[in-house]
């Protein structure tokens, strides 16, 4: 399986993406947000960072970079997508996953490991974990307050759209709790959380076991890599 991780000025966490599908199995494919082509990718991430530095809205300029053109006719086609921290930034002004990210309702960057509730698993990306599993994924964000009109609110809570929900503490003030929602259809997913930073022991969140060696965040692309095995 190859899947694309797209660079757009300001990515800091493009190499890691590629990293954790290496790691995971897939092929990693490096692409470019000025360029037209996803290069015959089965999957795409878009990453976290800083794009455009922040500038307008968190994701709102990477949401009309080139390439998104063909993210969003992808998505359409039921391309897994997965947009962390930045790249959720870009899945929402893209209109591609509901609600939006705002300022930090404690006003400051945060970063911490983060307790995690699953609350979807039917998403190419969540598949390999279980409805209710507690995981813990590092966090780190400035603007990840994630908000929706009280109608929208309710249409994702009551379709299932929301995948994450943070527990233990909520970190920016998010509505409900929420860290994570997917599309419609399944197969587009954001989250503020980074799970390819948990990716290899040694290199991840403290667990009961051992300091670092936490690797929740590995089943999200595993998950990916099954999921387009069982459609074959």
């Amino acid at each position: 399986m190859r899947i694309g991780v797209i660079t757009f000025p300001g990515s800091l966490d493009d190499r890691d993406a590629l990293r954790a599908v290496r790691i995971a199995g897939a092929e990693p494919v490096a692409l470019w947000h000025g360029d037209h082509d996803l290069q015959g990718v089965d999957a795409l991430v878009l990453p976290g960072g800083f794009s455009y530095g922040d500038y307008l809205r968190c994701g709102a300029i990477a949401s009309l970079s080139p390439i998104m053109t063909e993210v969003v006719d992808a998505a359409g086609r039921g391309m897994p997508v997965l947009g962390i921290c930045n790249g959720f930034q870009m899945l929402a002004e893209a209109h591609l996953v509901a609600g939006g990210l705002i300022r930090n309702d404690h006003g400051n960057f945060i970063r911490r490991d983060q307790h995690l509730v699953v609350e979807n698993t039917a998403t190419p990306w969540t598949s390999g974990f279980e409805q209710g599993q507690e995981i813990v994924i590092p966090l780190k964000n400035g603007e990840g307050g994630f908000i929706a009109s009280a109608e929208e609110l309710k249409r994702l809570e009551g379709e299932g759209l929301v995948v994450f929900r943070y527990t233990g503490v909520n970190p920016n003030g998010s509505l409900d709790d929420i860290a994570g929602v997917r599309n419609e259809r399944g197969n587009v997913v954001g989250l503020m959380p980074h799970p390819e930073h948990a990716v290899e022991p040694g290199f991840g969140p403290d667990t009961a076991s051992a300091m670092r060696s936490g690797t929740d965040g590995l089943t999200f692309f595993t998950s990916v890599i099954r999921s387009a095995l069982v459609e074959a």
